[in-house]
């Protein structure tokens, strides 16, 4: 595995139309209509544009959006948060750091006990590593993921604090936090 991550200009030139769009001009693909929204095989999603590993299959939850929501990154330092105003809202924008991608948005409605975030991320940002290709494809430290955590056989994946030079998260109390619906990455 390489700790090279950078964005990578011939990357951008093999992307899709539908993947420029997103991942360079911070759109949003339809809900339930995208590669990974349902995806339950184990191993770990990097950017496609930088490659730089972002999230892992084991803290993939269904948050019944339409699209591939995460309790942590697998590096939180692969991961930054802007502030978002578009759409007459205050929202957190996640990018991979060092590919500049734009991922989706960060809310406040996960599963309480694994923290209480949702990722909401674009599957056209995301490239899958399936667990089996996880050494040959570089990613070989990775697989420990996915090795039992407990006596209970299942592994996890735990949130880890956030760098302080993110930005502050809007508040629980803000109007888009109020209730949970199927907001958009």
């Amino acid at each position: 595995m390489t700790d090279n991550y950078r964005r990578d200009p011939e990357a951008v030139s093999r992307l899709t139309p539908e993947q420029y769009r997103i991942t360079q001009k911070n759109g949003t693909e339809p809900p339930f209509r995208n590669d990974y929204w349902d995806n339950k095989e184990p191993g770990i999603y990097v950017d496609v544009v930088s490659g730089e590993p972002l999230f892992a299959s084991v803290s993939k939850f269904d948050s019944h959006t339409g699209w591939p929501s995460f309790t942590v990154p697998i590096e939180p330092g692969n991961v930054v948060q802007r502030r978002d105003f578009s759409h007459l809202m205050l929202r957190t924008e996640v990018r991979s750091a060092h590919g500049g991608s734009h991922l989706g948005h960060l809310f406040h409605d996960g599963p309480k006990e694994a923290g209480g975030l949702r990722y909401c991320i674009n599957s056209a940002a995301l490239r899958f590593v399936p667990v089996d290709d996880l050494e040959r494809e570089g990613y070989g430290a990775y697989h420990k993921l996915f090795e039992p955590a407990d006596d209970t056989g299942s592994a996890s994946l735990r949130p880890r604090r956030q760098s302080s030079s993110a930005p502050a998260a809007p508040s629980q109390a803000s109007p888009s936090n109020w209730r949970k619906s199927a907001r958009p990455p």
